[in-house]
């Protein structure tokens, strides 16, 4: 009866314990009208194994939470390329939190009691479609204004925008390439010239024959 007891203890401790793990499938309808608090990583990461337990620990606090959401993505799972690459995730662990359309960085602590601080204070219902009531001034006229139009025409202007990303990741990816090209070239033309110059002055006998003539007088200042 103990280890059955102490087996259901531990079923139900893991339970608890669990952090969503967010996917394409899934990451709008978890995420929809929440603030969140994510974190991007890879099962291999030092760090994501370091702070593991305290995530599941930050998880667990605000598993009942109905304006908030602890959870996380696996950014070396290939489903996940476009949530991880959208949000700007080049290292593991990367913590984001806030809308979940407009994530900021988090750059505090990682250890549980920072983390439990910074949620309590950041993790809080924010101006939103899903929340117009707190919203006012020109967000809320803007929020208003886009509420009116059809998902056609949001769709179009979601589209536009994406294209200009897409442009600017393109041009992005072509200079990069550019310049990695320019410095090939420029490390073959050093690595030519200073071969050319020990070539054309025989520098490696030259200095052969010093190290000769120092051996045979003795004298390391030659």
């Amino acid at each position: 009866m103990k280890l059955t007891i102490l087996s259901l203890l531990s079923t139900i401790t893991a339970a608890s314990a669990a952090v969503l793990s967010l996917s394409p499938e899934n990451f709008e309808s978890a995420t929809s009208g929440k603030t969140v608090f994510i974190k991007f990583f890879a099962p291999w990461c030092g760090h994501c194994k370091a702070m593991a337990a305290d995530w599941e620990k930050l998880a667990d606090a605000f598993a009942s939470s109905t304006d908030a959401l602890i959870a996380e993505v696996d950014c070396t799972d290939e489903a996940n390329e476009g949530i991880c690459g959208e949000n700007g995730v080049q290292g593991f662990p990367t913590l984001k939190y806030g809308n979940p359309s407009a994530l900021e960085d988090y750059q505090g602590g990682r250890d549980y009691d920072s983390l439990k601080a910074f949620a309590d204070e950041n993790l809080k219902p924010m101006c939103s479609p899903f929340n117009l009531d707190l919203c006012e001034g020109e967000e809320k006229a803007k929020i208003e204004s886009y509420t009116a139009m059809s998902e056609d025409d949001l769709k179009a202007k979601i589209a536009a925008v994406d294209e200009i990303i897409k442009t600017a990741d393109e041009e992005f990816e072509k200079g990069l390439e550019a310049l990695q090209q320019e410095y090939m070239d420029m490390m073959e033309n050093h690595e030519a010239k200073l071969a050319e110059a020990k070539e054309s002055a025989q520098y490696k006998i030259l200095k052969a024959v010093l190290a000769l003539k120092k051996s045979q007088s003795g004298n390391d200042e030659l």
